[in-house]
């Protein structure tokens, strides 16, 4: 049975400098990059988790919000 696309897992990521990178990383066997986004300082993303994306990758300063709390990255 295939999972509905709107009940899969959300998080949200908002930029807090220009250039952050949010990557989409595949299922599967081999783990590969599918999508990236760049984010200038102070936009948001909602992305999914989906049957094709099983991670998500950030680089650069930014605050991720999921179900299980707000996480803010080092750099």
């Amino acid at each position: 049975m295939e999972q509905n696309p709107t009940q899969g897992e959300y998080i949200v990521v908002k930029a807090k400098d220009q250039g952050v990178q949010v990557i989409g990383l595949t299922r599967g066997q081999d783990t590969k990059f599918h999508h990236t986004e760049k984010l200038d300082k102070g936009e948001i993303l909602i992305a999914q988790f989906t049957n094709h994306t099983s991670a998500i990758k950030i680089r650069g300063k930014a605050v991720v919000m999921t179900k299980y709390g707000m996480l803010e990255t080092d750099n």
